[in-house]
């Protein structure tokens, strides 16, 4: 007799990079009844996401809506929509995710020009500036947070220069959203895009886009559909407007995820919220460095929601974390791109941002340290902690 597998996942603190914990009214929401995906009722749960989306990204774009996938969804719809051959694209790389958004623009046959910054530190305005001033440019793109290397990008001095050039400006919020402030429209920012699975708290597969009338305009004017039909963002907003016209099946149950997730970030406040993870992030490195450890990304940029720390000399990376995975449940990411194999990358994003989570990550990295020989300093670390989360 064929044995019936069970599927019977363990309870793990989620404090990688993504994806984050998530409170149980989104899991349960999840397992609402399933509508049809042009049921009027599932409509009316669409327009309150929409409406929702508008407020987090604090913005008026009347083009905001979620594609079907993770957060490289919406990279993929935004890039692909806004960029056609013959363009000219100027895009940030100080780290693995503005890689891919190259990566992306050179699919389109759009000329890209780069722009580094080393990967712990945020792209510098002036050298957008010297390649705004070398060539007529459609658009410039940064990553608002860089999740390998935890650098957060200072994004109006780079929306001034786009302004000035007569560049679209995108941002990729995946890492940000819900976390630290973003201010779509008061930045100046014209295309954004998000996702499910990090500071907002639901399981990975959907990702909040917006898009300013000047980028809602570039779409509508491209003289060839985009090279994505599944995210031909024509044909999605025809979905999500009041044509309701069929694209796709919808995630139905993703889609109440998305809708409970960002109930709870409103309940909250976004000022609330954004307090919350700042205090707890900035509680978490200075008890990494209380420790002895070494934090990587610039400190005038550190993120609060994700941290890299340098891994000590001498110390495996790989048996480090699984033994913080094995013996207290908590998972935390290994660097990749430029940075594999030298830092952790630690998050406190949404649900995961928490003090008891703080301590005791802190407790049990400590401990793991100094069975590997390294010195660390687990009482100053949680008494530093524990005053940064006191006040």
């Amino acid at each position: 007799m064929t044995e019936i597998p069970t599927l019977d996942p363990p309870r793990r603190v989620l404090m990688g990079p993504g994806p984050s914990g998530a409170d149980p009214s989104v899991l349960a929401a999840m397992g609402l009844p399933i509508l049809g995906h042009l049921d009027p009722e599932f409509m009316r749960i669409m327009d309150e996401c929409q409406r929702m989306m508008r407020q987090i990204f604090r913005t008026g774009n009347e083009v905001t809506l979620a594609t079907p996938g993770t957060g490289t969804s919406g990279m993929e719809a935004a890039v692909m929509n806004l960029l056609q051959p013959g363009d000219r694209a100027v895009i940030g790389i100080c780290g693995y995710f503005g890689d891919r958004i190259a990566q992306m623009a050179s699919r389109t046959g759009a000329e890209v020009a780069i722009v580094t910054a080393p990967w712990g530190s945020p792209i510098a305005p002036e050298d957008v500036e010297r390649e705004l001033r070398a060539a007529p440019t459609k658009l410039v793109a940064v990553v608002h947070a860089e999740t390998s290397t935890g650098v957060r990008q200072p994004v109006e001095p780079i929306s001034k220069l786009c302004k000035e050039h007569g560049a679209l400006l995108l941002l990729d919020c995946v890492t940000s959203l819900g976390g630290v402030p973003v201010e779509i429209d008061a930045w100046g920012v014209d295309a954004a895009y998000s996702g499910t699975q990090k500071c907002l708290s639901a399981p990975p597969g959907a990702s909040p886009v917006t898009l300013s009338p000047a980028a809602w305009s570039a779409v509508q004017a491209r003289e060839a559909p985009s090279n994505s039909w599944y995210l031909d963002l024509n044909l999605l907003e025809a979905y999500w407007d009041s044509r309701r016209a069929y694209h796709h099946t919808s995630p139905i149950s993703m889609t109440y995820a998305l809708h409970r997730a960002l109930a709870l970030v409103l309940e909250e406040g976004l000022e609330a919220r954004w307090e919350r993870h700042e205090r707890n992030g900035r509680a978490l490195q200075a008890g990494l460095e209380a420790m002895g450890l070494v934090l990587h990304a610039d400190a005038e940029h550190r993120l609060p929601v994700l941290t890299t720390v340098r891994i000590p000399e001498g110390v495996d990376d790989g048996a480090v974390r699984g033994a913080l995975l094995q013996q207290s449940g908590i998972e935390v990411g290994g660097g990749i791109g430029d940075l594999r194999g030298r830092v952790w990358r630690v998050g406190l994003m949404g649900e995961s941002s928490t003090p008891g989570n703080v301590l005791y990550f802190l407790t049990s990295l400590g401990r793991l340290l100094r069975e590997q020989g390294v010195a660390a300093d687990l009482g100053a670390a949680l008494d530093v902690a524990a005053t940064r989360l006191d006040a």
